[in-house]
């Protein structure tokens, strides 16, 4: 990735408003430390870092673009994340869909737990509600924390089985449905620029991505933690037959299920640039 400014970015990172570790403020100052010029908090399904996080920027000097991750679901059910770079804050259509999910993850939280006593796994709703610090993003990974505390499992990730709370799992609960092409139209309808999250995680293929394209996607994470050389090889011939944007981040969650994971990618700054020109022409045209 060759970069003539040696300046970075991570545009994929997350923070306790939704299922990360750390506070907004301290995923900034973790990124300032780590000489990142740029970064984007994407956290799930809101914007309710992005405040603490701008105010935390500033004051370091580091640049810091507004996003969140949209769940999304495709018709086979498949969760496919789009990444929203550059909404605008107070769009009330795109705000009511970001409450709608969370909403949704409130009742799921809630009836995995109910599947989990029903299958003789003893876990408190209330406990997983104080772990997420409140009801606004409770999410699976909580869950799975809480069933650390209660002895059911040794460790977060050893909740995510068949038996247990992995998508289709004994004990799992279906999230509310935004399809991919919905996604796109609402990140465009508040100015913003819709790129497709870890692909190669994912499992996109080369027909999807088209579709995709033919509903609007901007960009695509090519660069990505859990990526191998082939696949970011492979996702960069493909923005690059579609005239996507390219960007790249850790999908570091601080301390939360695959641990620290910043600084092990580190996207060019000119990848940055042209993200800004993107947002700023879906702006201009939202205008």
């Amino acid at each position: 990735m060759p970069d003539m400014t040696g300046r970075y970015a991570d545009l994929q990172l997350h923070s306790t408003a939704s299922d990360g570790s750390d506070p907004p403020s301290e995923v900034v100052r973790r990124a300032h430390d780590k000489g990142f010029a740029a970064i984007a908090i994407t956290d799930h399904d809101t914007l309710g870092g992005v405040a603490e996080a701008m105010e935390a920027a500033t004051a370091l000097g580091i640049e810091l673009i507004p996003a969140c991750e949209i769940s999304t679901l495709d018709t086979d059910e498949r969760q496919v994340d789009m990444l929203g770079y550059g909404v605008a804050l107070d769009d009330a259509a795109f705000g009511h869909m970001l409450r709608s999910l969370r909403d949704g993850r409130f009742a799921r939280a809630w009836g995995m737990v109910q599947k989990l006593n029903e299958f003789g796994y003893h876990v408190s709703f209330d406990r997983v509600v104080a772990i997420a610090g409140g009801t606004e993003n409770i999410g699976r990974p909580h869950v799975a924390k809480a069933m650390v505390e209660a002895g059911i499992v040794a460790e977060v990730k050893a909740a995510f089985t068949p038996e247990l709370i992995l998508d289709g799992g004994r004990c799992y609960v279906q999230r509310v449905k935004v399809s991919p092409a919905d996604a796109i139209a609402a990140i465009h309808a508040a100015g913003g620029v819709a790129v497709a999250a870890h692909p190669g995680r994912t499992g996109l293929t080369d027909d999807e991505v088209a579709q995709f394209v033919a509903w609007g996607l901007d960009g695509i994470e090519a660069y990505y933690s859990q990526h191998s050389a082939a696949q970011t090889a492979h996702f960069l011939a493909l923005a690059e037959r579609h005239g996507l944007l390219v960007t790249g981040g850790s999908d570091d969650h601080g301390d939360i299920n695959e641990g620290r994971l910043m600084g092990r990618i580190r996207l060019p700054y000119e990848h940055v640039e042209r993200l800004k020109d993107a947002i700023a022409q879906r702006g201009a045209t939202r205008r």
